[in-house]
């Protein structure tokens, strides 16, 4: 049975759709929430309290330092520890890439990239010292794989990523665990992209499981996982064998030649780190000019 009794967990961007369902669903275990949203906070803080949970709201704006230090320690003085925090506070200001301003660019990433790195700074000095941590960053299909007008938010998305690794290797000796949530569901974001079919399983609340798993005290770490309708599966990035070139061989014709190679997927490795790359074109280099590539 997953619970959360004296766990103190921060949803950003809560006030409606999926970060609501993930705050209701923490709060129904037994967590304290802090909903975080600049609308419908109060509502959802409140919503919670009718059921018999804790919960406080903030109203303020996670790509601001200031905001998010006000967060932290209101929550830090109400409940003296943070145990939890889910990234999931976005916005959406699509275009073509030929028509999307600076500002359009800027400010997607500012939420959604910057922010969650915001908050997850805020909040990992007390992670550490409570050598105990869960954190979540809300990634999505269009970073992983592309979509048409979302430069912004694609970019940001994949960034999450990036950022998910890196903090998964730099809190594992303190266990916190760091993974990535990949949602489709009908949101406010989302409204009118999916037939009515579609829109009627595809509920904030059938992605909540997911992420309350991914908080858990048993929670993996590192761990990309897309969520929608009920249904769950793994995102991935492995690299392939691929091939060594060497001497006279070692053009780009002879990498357009072996391309088919290059991409073959067959004994594809799922890298833990990124030495672990230069590690292996090193080995096969030099085992490549017939040197102990071991």
């Amino acid at each position: 049975m997953i619970r959360f009794d004296d766990r103190v967990a921060i949803v950003t961007g809560a006030g409606a759709g999926l970060g609501r369902a993930h705050a209701l669903g923490l709060a129904a275990r037994g967590a304290r929430v802090v909903v975080n949203d600049p609308k419908g906070a109060a509502e959802v803080a409140e919503e919670i309290r009718a059921m018999g949970g804790e919960a406080i709201a903030h109203a303020g704006d996670v790509a601001s330092e200031f905001d998010v230090t006000d967060m932290v320690s209101r929550t830090m003085a109400r409940w003296g520890r943070i145990d939890i925090l889910v990234n999931n506070a976005g916005i959406l200001r699509d275009r073509s890439f030929a028509k999307m301003s600076h500002e359009d660019l800027r400010r997607v990433i500012a939420v959604h990239l910057l922010g969650s790195a915001i908050c997850s700074h805020a909040v990992w000095p007390i992670m550490r010292e409570q050598r105990y941590g869960r954190v979540v960053f809300t990634t999505s299909s269009s970073g992983l794989y592309g979509n048409f007008g979302q430069a912004n938010y694609g970019s940001a998305k994949a960034g999450m990523i990036g950022l998910m690794n890196v903090l998964h290797i730099e809190g594992e000796k303190y266990d916190i665990r760091v993974n990535a949530l990949s949602p489709t569901a009908l949101t406010a974001m989302t409204e009118g992209l999916f037939e009515e079919a579609a829109s009627e399983v595809l509920t904030p609340e059938s992605i909540a499981p997911g992420l309350l798993w991914l908080v858990s005290d048993e929670a993996p770490s590192r761990f990309v996982l897309a969520a929608g309708g009920g249904c769950f599966a793994r995102v991935m990035v492995a690299e392939t064998p691929g091939i060594c070139l060497t001497g006279d061989d070692l053009t780009p014709e002879a990498v357009a030649a072996q391309a088919d190679r290059i991409a073959d997927a067959t004994g594809a490795q799922e890298l833990q780190g990124a030495f672990l790359q230069t590690e292996k074109f090193a080995r096969q280099a030099l085992a490549a000019l017939g040197r102990d590539g071991s």
